[in-house]
């Protein structure tokens, strides 16, 4: 049996625009792995932009150079602070946390912005814990210098707070702020402040997963699997529809907790946020915490045999059939 459904998407971004008033001066802290600035600091940019104020972008690494270029060319920064030191090579959070305060002490800065990524999430907290201030964390839209809007209780709620700390030290969802661009001109740069490198831990290893499909947080299509799949197995099924779309393919929280893929595939509420131009639910019920990761997508398709499943809430395309037999038929016909 098939079934279409057609609702109105949920959406969190809000108007964001206002008259910035008070010395604002912002410190950007730049991902970047290989060499690439990573997306989502471009849409933490644009936040910062927002604020008003100067921008200044803190770069660290072994060898940063490449990526100092590139932002450096990025509209809206003002000025790159470079960190250029071994301690660096790895990411330890203890170790940025405490450059980022050591920038902060130096040059006055009233914000500190990072992007709302795994690597955010693990520093910022930190910064602010040394600076002895509350963290805003997740920030969909900007009311003021003070006040921001973000998601609660898995994005079924909007918030606005307003932070009276002098020191704001913010983190950002980027699929709620478009991209920053690139400038005519290059910012200039300088040296950063000596950080103090951090005791708390030390690396051991790092095993990465390549693949030769988009990034997860980046691809304009996602093709997720959820419990339904029954399998680890069964996941081929996804891959081999999202090898013929160019998609990038995730998993719901039940599926990575019954050991069918990798958690570095898990969207949403405690996996990774994700708003594609198109997204593709397979097999997924629809909980609370996975729509918290999807559901500002343009265009969202569930595949699903129980018609009052969840996700067709926010489907704009739902189709009620086994999804063992719809997903071949729709791959053959891609």
């Amino acid at each position: 049996m098939f079934a279409l459904r057609r609702t109105a998407l949920p959406s969190l971004s809000l108007a964001r625009g206002y008259a910035a008033t008070g010395n604002v001066s912002t410190l950007l802290l730049v991902e970047h792995k290989d060499n690439k600035v990573a997306a989502s600091t471009l849409n933490a940019l644009t936040a910062a932009s927002t604020l008003g104020g100067s921008v200044t972008a803190l770069v660290a690494g072994n060898a940063p150079e490449a990526v100092v270029g590139e932002v450096s060319k990025l509209a809206g920064v003002s000025k790159v602070l470079v960190a250029k030191d071994a301690a660096f090579t790895h990411a330890l959070p203890e170790t940025y946390s405490s450059l980022l305060v050591e920038t902060q002490k130096k040059h006055g800065f009233t914000h500190l912005i990072a992007s709302h990524s795994a690597f955010g999430k693990n520093v910022m907290p930190r910064a602010a814990a040394l600076l002895d201030v509350a963290q805003v964390s997740d920030i969909t839209a900007i009311s003021s210098a003070d006040t921001f809007v973000r998601p609660i209780y898995a994005g079924n709620a909007i918030a606005t707070v307003k932070s009276n700390d002098s020191i704001k030290v913010i983190t950002v969802r980027g699929t709620a702020f478009p991209a920053a661009g690139h400038a005519d001109a290059a910012a200039p740069s300088e040296d950063a402040p000596a950080a103090t490198a951090g005791t708390g831990s030390e690396f051991v290893s790092e095993h990465m997963q390549k693949s030769d499909r988009p990034e997860l947080d980046s691809a304009s299509r996602v093709i997720a699997g959820g419990r339904g799949m029954k399998n680890g197995e069964n996941f081929g099924l996804l891959y081999d529809m999202a090898d013929k779309i160019g998609a990038a393919v995730g998993a719901s929280r039940a599926a990575v907790d019954a050991g069918y893929v990798d958690n570095s595939l898990q969207i949403g509420q405690t996996g990774k946020i994700v708003a594609p131009e198109l997204y593709v639910a397979v097999g997924i019920s629809g909980a609370i915490q996975h729509l918290a990761g999807m559901k500002d997508s343009k265009t969202i398709v569930a595949i699903n045999k129980d018609p009052e499943a969840p996700i067709f809430q926010v489907a704009d395309y739902g189709l009620v059939a086994d999804l063992f037999t719809a997903v071949p038929e729709l791959t053959k016909k891609l």
